[in-house]
């Protein structure tokens, strides 16, 4: 990678653990790092509890709106995270490519949605720290 670098989450709605994954890096990168994210079926609205979650910790994601996956927006990306989408995330060669083993917040109450907030900013203050090493 030469110059900022970009990284895609995906998972397949597009509205909990992708969403809150950008918000965190977003929020602990500044403008270090070229943030997208996207699903392979994405739902309406991001996840009312997952916002929840996040905006306990002063991050709104609320503004941000699923996204469809396009093959554009992964070519460009330096960096790809799939959380738990399966066979519908692609792997694209050349790519840095990791898949992250995540509970899925869909349907779950705000209780059982910190936990995996909490673990997405693990992962990512991880991925952060060997991006600008």
């Amino acid at each position: 990678m030469t110059g900022k670098p970009s990284v895609l989450f995906v998972c397949v709605h597009n509205a909990g653990r992708s969403q809150m994954a950008a918000g965190w890096l977003r929020h602990l990168a500044g403008d270090t790092v070229e943030v997208r994210s996207a699903g392979s079926a994405p739902a309406d609205s991001v996840n009312p509890a997952a916002a929840e979650a996040m905006r306990e910790v002063g991050i709104d994601i609320t503004g941000h709106t699923p996204k469809l996956l396009e093959y554009e927006t992964a070519q460009d990306s330096d960096v790809i995270i799939t959380m738990g989408c399966g066979d519908a995330c692609p792997v694209f060669p050349g790519k840095r490519y990791e898949d992250w083993k995540l509970a899925d917040p869909a349907g779950k109450g705000i209780e059982a949605v910190r936990p995996i907030r909490d673990e997405i900013r693990d992962r990512v203050e991880k991925l952060l720290a060997e991006l600008t090493s």
